[in-house]
């Protein structure tokens, strides 16, 4: 530590002049510090390469091609065109295969769709879960059924959701078009429907860019969510062909002039009520009938009601006072035997 302090206080211009005494008594390690560098190494002088001249380019402008023939700059694809890309090309196949579908569709001369159209019911949005049985157990109940027949995919096999189930009377199947949609089967809301396929001109199904309601008519702001029937609303999702009201049989008579594409017509509709008779109008003169008959039950019998509560409550009190005035006569009565003793 002697030897440091001694070494912080020598500077370098007093080295040379150190005398021996103190250089003796300094560390050989102290001593180092002092002692001088070595002569630098030596470098020869660097040599002037010659360098090339360089000139002006003015006389190539003439070589250079003309701007109208240079092609326009070509850039990658981005993510976004290679994915319209992609939905341009399948738009365009699915269209192909539409079209060709279109072409070969024709219910009245499929092998595989026997019965009556017009005692058939069309039931869609059905469980996976549901069975042919459970169908025929849940609308066996207006009226008897002749066949039910649930769909499946040929070629995975597992349902499609919907099933068509015929009756044996025409009017079973009319009550279980107007009571059955909306029923609640296997957890599921069913709709019902008519079997369009062979009764209505230029039908086509939801596959085939047809069908009723607005539930896929696009996105979020086009498709309408609801639980049942949907014909008032709208009409197909690609309505490119109109599609009528479905036709009359052969035995009854022609409808009259100017009949909807989606509902009923309003003379249509008066010519069937006239046609049965006028059995809307005396069925609700009936069901009004009937009505009345039971509110006037229903006020007959609140009024005797109340009258026998008035009765009973009069001689409950009748009763009391009565029950009363032997208890004061019992007092009165011990009072005065008392006063005479």
């Amino acid at each position: 530590r002697k030897g440091c302090k001694v070494a912080a206080c020598v500077s370098p211009l007093a080295a040379g002049a150190m005398s021996s005494a103190v250089a003796h008594a300094l560390p050989p390690s102290i001593l180092a510090l002092f002692a001088p560098r070595g002569p630098c190494e030596f470098k020869p002088p660097i040599e002037k390469r010659k360098t090339v001249k360089y000139s002006t380019m003015a006389h190539l402008v003439e070589m250079f091609e003309d701007p109208k023939d240079t092609p326009d700059p070509t850039f990658p694809k981005t993510m976004e065109q290679i994915a319209a890309e992609k939905l341009a090309r399948r738009a365009v196949k699915n269209k192909d295969a539409l079209e060709e579908a279109n072409s070969s569709f024709d219910p009245t001369t499929d092998s595989k769709i026997k019965g009556d159209p017009y005692k058939t019911l069309f039931v869609s949005r059905v469980s996976f879960e549901t069975s042919e049985a459970k169908l025929k157990k849940e609308f066996e109940q207006f009226g008897p059924i002749k066949r039910v027949r649930l769909i499946f995919d040929t070629e995975s096999g597992k349902p499609k959701g919907y099933a068509f189930i015929e009756y044996e009377q025409e009017r079973d199947m009319k009550t279980a078009y107007k009571q059955g949609d909306g029923k609640k089967i296997d957890g599921r809301r069913v709709l019902v429907d008519v079997e369009r396929g062979r009764t209505v001109r230029n039908w086509r199904p939801r596959r085939l860019g047809g069908g009723l309601g607005s539930t896929r008519a696009g996105g979020k702001s086009q498709s309408v969510k609801n639980t049942g029937r949907d014909i008032g609303f709208g009409a197909s999702c690609n309505a490119s062909a109109a599609v009528s009201a479905p036709s009359p049989r052969p035995s009854d008579p022609p409808p009259a002039s100017g009949g909807g594409k989606l509902q009923w017509s309003t003379e249509r509709r008066e010519e069937r009520r006239s046609s049965h008779g006028g059995g809307d109008r005396e069925r609700d003169m009936r069901d009004r009938e009937r009505r009345d008959r039971d509110r006037g039950d229903r006020d007959r019998g609140d009024r005797d009601r109340r009258d026998r509560d008035r009765e009973r409550e009069r001689g409950d009190r009748s009763d009391r006072d009565r029950r009363d005035r032997e208890r004061d006569d019992r007092d009165r009565d011990r009072r005065d035997r008392s006063r005479d003793r």
